[in-house]
């Protein structure tokens, strides 16, 4: 389908704390070909635990045939530092010790992650990207490049993201950590280390990306005379086993406080401010009922972004939405880019938000 690759950093790579990592490496999924004028790249950030396949997660978006296709694009996904499906990690050996790092690897930051994405983009030898796209964590990275390299970026697409973590949303990552830290086995630092842990985690995660009415359609028993074995206790055990199979815990911790990190004012002066240096063409999308990632937080962003289109997309799936609801997406930034597209001098007005 795609092309993967890993990228190996020979120099230095310098996180936003001062700390150093050696040997950085970057696994990155490429489809189709940069055109001759290259200004056909579109480059996906992915979220907490996706990977850098793009066409396998987000499908009906990325693929053949679809909005975002590798007849006219060349579409990059990179694996972000930390997360372990190709890019250096908590369990990759430390050069200097000949060791895993488990929970010696460095704090990270969203910034960190940018960075690490902006060597690939050298190495690729990109100078523009047409379209930069990413939900939730995937967004708060496309804002802070946006934000870093405003030239780069022509387009920019934020999905259930925000401009700063909310305390809401640090609460819930916190108490995931909570429980990955209240499994033994986290301390004992081995690969299978906190997996219990990271069970109930993806559990108490799940709450966060879904609703009540998801859960009351999805989840509904079809008899009364159950006292046990519930068909949504059933599914927060399979969806918590499911993740011990393709994550670790230590990942999932790093992760987690690299998103708790995400504040574009930091340094800036303010939220506002920093919003205000990007100068791509914006569609923000925000998802109905989306309890982790409210409405409110999307509606900031376009309040503050010079040339910003705004739209909500109603969906079941609360959060979850920036994944499920492709059609209705693929519609959005179908409509956003013919709009934009045709007179690219255009100023989008800022649609009055509540």
């Amino acid at each position: 389908m795609g092309s993967f690759n890993i990228y190996r950093h020979d120099g230095p790579f310098i996180l936003e704390s001062g700390a150093v990592i050696h040997g950085l490496e970057i696994g990155y999924h490429t489809y189709g070909k940069l055109n001759a004028a290259g200004d056909n790249v579109v480059w996906v950030c992915h979220a907490l635990t996706a990977n850098s396949d793009v066409f396998d997660w987000w499908p009906g978006l990325v693929g053949h045939e679809h909005v975002f296709n590798p007849r006219d694009h060349y579409i990059i996904c990179a694996n972000i530092l930390g997360s372990p499906y190709g890019t250096t990690h908590p369990l990759s050996v430390d050069p200097d010790t000949g060791r895993p790092y488990y929970l010696f690897f460095p704090a990270f930051t969203i910034r960190d992650i940018v960075s690490a994405h902006e060597l690939l983009a050298a190495h690729l030898e990109i100078r523009q990207i047409s379209v930069l796209i990413g939900g939730s964590m995937g967004g708060q990275q496309a804002m802070e490049w946006a934000i870093k390299r405003p030239g780069l970026i022509g387009k920019l697409l934020l999905l259930a993201t925000n401009a700063r973590h909310s305390p809401w949303g640090i609460a819930f990552n916190e108490s995931q950590r909570l429980a990955l830290a209240a499994d033994p086995s986290f301390q004992a630092q081995s690969p299978g280390g906190g997996s219990l842990g990271l069970k109930a985690a993806r559990s108490i995660a799940l709450l966060s990306y879904r609703t009540y009415e998801t859960y009351g359609a999805t989840q509904k028993e079809d008899t009364h005379d159950k006292t046990d074995q519930y068909k949504a206790a059933s599914y927060q055990n399979y969806q918590g086993e499911k993740l011990t199979k393709r994550f670790n815990a230590y990942s999932y911790w790093y992760l987690s406080k690299a998103m708790d990190s995400h504040h574009v004012g930091r340094g800036r002066g303010s939220a506002e401010e920093a919003l205000g240096r990007i100068e791509a063409d914006t569609l923000v999308i925000s998802i109905k009922g989306d309890l982790l990632f409210p409405p409110a937080e999307q509606a900031f962003i376009a309040r503050h972004v010079r040339h910003a289109h705004y739209t909500v997309i109603d969906s079941l799936y609360g959060h979850d939405g920036f994944l499920v609801e492709t059609a209705l997406l693929s519609t959005a930034i179908g409509d956003f880019l013919a709009e934009t597209g045709i007179n690219k001098e255009k100023q989008l007005l800022h649609k009055t938000v509540k």
